[in-house]
This record gives C-alpha cells, structure tokens and sequence, in this order.
C-alpha cells in the first residue's frame, strides 16, 4: 500500500511538472520515480519527459531493448529524430512479425509513414498515411503530407460524411470506456464504505479511508493502462533491437497520457481521436531555442544594408545560356500592382490584428510543411507527443462520467457530432485550398481560401499559404503583400518566412529583406527559415559565397529541408561550381522528389554545359510536377530548340506565352525559333507585340535589328541598334551591338567566315 501511494505521488508530480513545462524538474522526479519503481511503463514516462525536452538520443537509451506497443512507439520516434529510419522501422513493425499492429494507432501509422516517405518508398507511405486519416479523420497532419506527396484525394471526400461517423464511433467506445471505469470506482467506493463499521475509531476510520483513495487511484491508472495496450494481457510482446533486460515491477503506475482509448487490437475498429492526436502533436526535431545577442545584430547589419547592384535574375528563371540572350528576364509582372480580390477594403477595415508580442517570444509548434512548403516537413516537427493532457490538478474519477473531456465539460452525443461536423467543414476548406496549392493550382487554392470565415482566413498559416499561392504564380508584389499580412498576424511564426525571403529577393527590397532576416534570427536561431532569409539577403548583395555559407547552415539545422539544399544548389551554380550544385539539388530529391525547383536546377545546369537530351528531361520532370509554370515551359522550349527540334519547341513556347502573359521571356525566344526557321515577318510581329511588354529591353531591339539586316532593310537595323545601345545594356551586348554594327553592310554569308 505505502509503495502504491509513493508511485502515484511521483507520477502525479511529473505529470504536473510537464503540464507547466518544467521539463527538467520532471526528468529528475521521473528519474527517482524509475530507481524506486523500475517498471517498463515508468520507462515510457521517463522517455516521454526527455523527448519533451528535445533529447532523443536519452529517451533512445532508456526504451532500447524493451517490449511493450507505447514503448516501441516511443524508441521509433526517437529513432526518427535522430536519423536512424531502419532502427525507427524495425520497431513499429518487427521484421519477425509481419502481422503485428502498428502502436499507436493513427499516430503509429503517420510515423511509419514519415519513415517510409524519407526512405524513398512513395507507394507505402501514401497507404499508411491514408491509414492513419481512416483511423483518426481530424489528423490533418495526415493529409497535410499526402498532398505534399501529390496523393491526396479531394477534402470533401476525405472529410466528409464517413468520418463523421467515425468520429461518432469513437465518441460511443470512449463513453463505454469511461462508464466501465466508472462502474469500478463505485465498486470501489462501496468496498471501501463497507470497512468502515462502528468498532473502528476515527482515527482508524480516516486511515483506511487514505489508504482505499490510494488503491482506487491505482486501479484507475491500472485500467487506462491496459486501454493503452501497455498492459494488456492479450496482447503480443515485441523485443525492439538490441535487447537488454527489461526492468518489470508488479505495480501498474498511472499511464502516461490520459484519455487515451484502446489502441491495441481494437485500434482499427475504434481509433479515438484523442489517442493519435495526444501523441502526434509534439516531438519529431523541434529544435531548441536560441535567441542571438543584439550587439552581435548590429555588427552583421553593417553588411547587409550597402546598395544592391543590378537585380539578378529570377531564381526560377535562373541566367541565361549561351544559346540565348542573357538580358532578357526570365520572369515579369513585377512592375504593376494588381489589385487583389482578397484582400480588399471590407476585409482589412473590419479585421483587428493581434496585439504585437515580443519578437522574441516563440510558439510552442514549428512548422513544411514546406515548403519552401512545403514548407517544410518538411518540418518534421509537425509529429509531437503530448506527455499529458491534464491539467495539474488530478480530477477524481467519480467527476468524469460519459462525453466528459479533461476539462471536466459534460457533452452529449449532439453536441459532439455538431462540433465534429464544423470542423470537418472547416476542414474541407482547408484541405482543398492546400492539396490544390501542392498541385501548383494557385488561382483555385486561392479561390478555394477566400472561402473561409473571416477569423479562419486572417491567420498566419492562411495567409503564408496564399503568400505561396501568388509566389508561385510570379506575382511578387500581392505576395510580399500576403506574406505581409501574415507577419501582421502572427509575428511569431516562421511559416513561409523562406519564401517571404524570397519574394523579397525578387523584388530587390534589400532593407526589408534585411530586416526580416533579422528579426527571424533574433526569434530563433536555430529554424531553417531565419537562416535561409540572411542567405537570401547577402544573394542579393551578389556575395555569394557568404550567401552558400547561410543555406548550409539551414540545411544543417534541419537536413530535411528541401529548399535549403535547392538554395545551395542556386549559389553553387553563381560560383560556377556545377559538381556542388548537383550534389546539392540531388540532396533536395532525396528529402522531396516532387520538389520542382530541385529538379528545374538540374535541367539549367545541363543546358549551360549543353547536353540538352539531360536537360530536356529534367525539365520535363520539373513540367510534370508543375504543369503551370511559364518559366519551365520557356526553358523547356530553349532545349528543344538546342536540339533543332523547332515545330515542338514553338507549340512549348506558345503554351509558356499563355500561362503568363507578364512574363517576356517565352515570346523572346519564340521571337528567336522563328527566325531560326527564316520567318521573319512572324518573328517580328511577336517582337512588336513583345515591345509593349518590356519596352526598355535592348534584347528585344537588338534582334529586330538582326532581322532586318537579314532583310537587308539597313536603315532600320541601324535604327533599332541605336535604341539598343541607348537603353545601356551590360558591356558584353554593348560590344556584340557594336559588332553587328560595324559589320551592317556585311552579308551574313561572308560574316559567318568572318
């Protein structure tokens, strides 16, 4: 009885200790809890408090070699986190038993489906990602990476109709499950009335009454315990590897989460929804955090702030070959502002910003999901185990009857199924708006956000999702104006910041660029984000190999972000170091193989060494994954030209024209397929139309030049060669304009020999 009584205070206080994020207070309590009562289930409390505190590798080293499903789940989560997939893979499913249930239910499959995703098994990750929303229909995070997978079905579909009724399901196991507990403490209650007779003094009385609240206590805890499948007598054991003696007491201590339901061979029937959710929503790699002194701010700055020389080109449109004209941009529509349908007057005159916190104050969740999307999972921190529900104090057991949650409120069924339901409508806005914005269908995931209620849509995620939206639709300016917006509303959150870094690149906002990247370095040091926003910043002051020293740095702190590895691949190329830059870019597809900018780097790299086959088919992969993209369709049709493909590489060109009518590039290079096939008129109604577009390109008059020099109409070549050079080009054009015309009257012929 005594050692029941000094078990369940220890536990108590761990749990209390965690509830308020006192994690190193709890680790030395559980600890002692451990030496005192060395049970496999105070093992599972033990791991949870250090993956709570970010050390994996010492929940690693107390769960190794033990047996039980919570115990597995826990050793493979710390396995992920540090990398080691095989060992994490090994102990969800053990390779002698094929057939044991995954732990955890829902949250068990998300996990195995994380570490089949990062090990390049595509096919399988998607059924055990599927697996888990069958299990547990509010796990978003789920269907968050099916659509980073390009796998997802239609949010109506997903949440839909059948999912509420799993979701009713649940709620039905979880009120059986709590009457039966209850229908124990009563007998408890009464055994413990029953001891207490007239012969026995008060004194007695008030002990035994104690020791009765004790015993309950524990055979509540004992129950909960065998519905998590710690426990459970009808439930296999499985050995994790390399085993070592287990440490087993006869004593059940209380369970490491509450209100969990039964995951053990019920789990596919009945998931409950706080089971998954209690243990997907805290610990894979979120990172420690770190604030940079000020004074160490203000020495960097000095560097951040000179005058920017001339904008590079776009990162997506990458420079030119030396089979094209290199000043002509790759991308455009950047210079009017469009009004945006979102965010107009009505919304932004009612809406009332959150009040600014300190930029130093730091969000308990990290985000991609990505990004650059997506963000990213990228961001593996998505996948967190919550150690304890409850608040500090413990509730008695007689207060938690059926439809009662933590928080001690009473629901009936109706009202479940009503809250389930505007979720799960929620829900389909939002995951509509999402899996199109991974299949690269900005303009309707944009249609499908402006859906949401105004609270929902005025969020930093929202918001940072619709930055991505016009970011990936080169519309830079309602970007920056989203992103913007975003920061407004949550100016403690990194979501998207990447990508904010790099519109603001685009649009050569040095000192915005440069503020921003301080004040994500200044939130937190160790996110992929802040650092990828201060490479960006010294890109842009064409210092590139400080810029690469940065990307290495955000991949560093996260190896699974994809545009870290994409950004240093961009900066490898700028060095001319092609060998890094595929290392690079090969290193973003193994983290992400649908990420297209990864791919897209490849195909520039080919075409500047001129192996235009390799080329052709990186870019046509990078097409396949975004089949919107004017900039691709536009160098996809530079390499098909290269290879004397003409009649295709103009069908490409006219598609690329069309998917963005800003962007002058393709109609260039169609301007330049059609002289190549001697249609000169055609060529030059294209440049005509392409003048009113970007009326200050000299590449545009310096080829209607050539053209009526092969047309022997000298007058207007001289002409169109002389605004050429007024627009000053770069010294480079300036010195083939000169050429070309010194060389006027020369047929073309004899300047070939020439």
């Amino acid at each position: 009885m005594l050692q029941i009584s000094m078990e369940s205070v220890l536990i108590e206080c761990v749990q209390n200790s965690l509830v308020h994020f006192m994690h190193h207070n709890a680790i030395f309590m559980c600890e002692r809890l451990c030496a005192e009562f060395p049970s496999e289930t105070n093992m599972q409390l033990l791991a949870g408090c250090y993956l709570q505190n970010q050390q994996a590798y010492a929940a690693y080293h107390v769960l190794k070699g033990t047996s039980m499903a919570q115990s597995r789940y826990l050793f493979a989560l710390s396995c992920f986190q540090m990398g080691l997939l095989t060992e994490a893979e090994t102990a969800l499913c053990p390779p002698n038993e094929p057939a044991v249930e995954v732990p955890n239910g829902a949250a068990g499959h998300y996990l195995l489906g994380l570490i089949y995703r990062y090990t390049d098994r595509r096919k399988i990750s998607i059924q055990h990602f599927n697996q888990a929303l069958l299990l547990d229909p509010l796990l978003w995070a789920a269907y968050e990476e099916l659509c980073i997978l390009g796998a997802a079905e239609e949010a109506a579909a997903v949440f839909g109709e059948a999912s509420l009724l799993c979701i009713e399901k649940q709620h039905l196991y979880q009120g059986n499950q709590s009457r039966n507990l209850q229908a124990s403490t009563d007998d408890q209650n009464v055994a413990s009335k029953n001891i207490v007779s007239d012969d026995i003094s008060p004194r007695q009385s008030k002990h035994t009454h104690s020791n009765n609240l004790r015993e309950i206590s524990g055979n509540y805890y004992a129950a909960v315990i065998q519905n998590l499948g710690g426990a459970s007598t009808n439930m296999s054991f499985y050995n994790t590897p390399s085993p070592m003696a287990s440490q087993l007491s006869g004593v059940v201590p209380p369970p490491v989460c509450r209100n969990f339901q039964q995951i053990g061979a019920n789990a596919s029937v009945a998931g409950a929804d706080n089971s998954p959710r209690s243990t997907v929503n805290s610990t894979i790699q979120a990172p420690r955090r770190k604030f940079v002194d000020e004074g160490k701010l203000r020495k960097i700055s000095g560097r951040l702030f000179p005058d920017s020389g001339p904008r590079r080109n776009s990162r997506l449109a990458g420079e030119s070959t030396g089979n094209t004209n290199p000043n002509v941009s790759a991308a455009s529509g950047n210079g009017t502002i469009h009004s945006s349908k979102y965010y107009g007057s009505s919304k932004l005159s009612s809406m009332t910003l959150r009040s600014m916190t300190s930029r130093k104050a730091q969000s308990w969740a990290t985000e991609n999901y990505g990004e650059g999307i997506r963000n990213d999972i990228s961001d593996d921190s998505r996948l967190n185990m919550t150690v304890s529900h409850s608040s500090g104090d413990a509730r008695p057991l007689e207060q938690e009857g059926p439809g009662t949650f933590a928080a001690g409120v009473n629901l009936s069924s109706t009202s479940i199924l009503s809250g389930a339901s505007e979720i799960l409508t929620l829900f389909r806005i939002l995951g509509e708006g999402y899996r199109l914005s991974c299949l690269y269908r900005c303009q309707d995931a944009l249609d499908a956000y402006n859906k949401l209620p105004h609270k929902h849509y005025h969020t930093g995620w929202v918001l940072s999702q619709i930055g991505r939206a016009y970011f990936e639709m080169v519309d830079y300016l309602e970007a920056d104006h989203a992103f913007g917006l975003a920061r407004l509303a949550s100016p403690y959150s990194l979501e998207g910041m990447d990508v904010y870094s790099t519109v603001l690149f685009h649009l050569k906002e040095d000192m915005k660029l440069s503020y921003l990247a301080q004040e994500l370095v200044s939130t937190d040091r160790l996110a992929p984000q802040s650092w990828c926003a201060m490479g960006n910043c010294y890109s842009l002051q064409k210092d590139h190999e400080t810029a690469l020293k940065n990307f290495q740095r955000a991949v560093q702190v996260n190896p699974r972000f994809a545009y870290g590895h994409t950004l240093c691949g961009h900066e490898y190329i700028a060095l001319e170091d092609f060998e890094n830059a595929i290392k690079s870019y090969q290193s973003a597809l193994r983290v992400d193989a649908r990420h297209y900018n990864a791919w897209y780097g490849l195909g520039m790299i080919y075409l500047r060494q001129e192996k235009f086959e390799f080329s052709e088919h990186h870019f046509r992969m990078a097409l396949g994954i975004n089949p919107h993209s004017s900039v691709i369709m536009s160098y996809l049709g530079t390499s098909l030209h290269a290879l004397k493909k003409n009649e295709e590489a103009l069908e490409v060109m006219e598609l690329a024209v069309i998917a963005d009518k800003k962007n002058p590039f393709p109609m260039y290079q169609k301007a330049n397929i059609l002289v190549s096939m001697e249609s000169f008129d055609a060529a030059l109604d294209v440049l005509e139309e392409l003048k009113e577009h970007a009326p200050r390109e000299s590449s545009v008059y310096a080829l209607m030049g050539r053209i009526y020099k092969r047309c022997n109409m000298y007058d207007k070549a001289m002409l169109h060669f002389g605004v050429a050079l007024d627009l000053r080009p770069s010294a480079t054009d300036v010195a083939t304009i000169k050429a070309a015309i010194e060389k006027l009257h020369v047929p073309d012929e004899m300047e070939d020999e020439l």
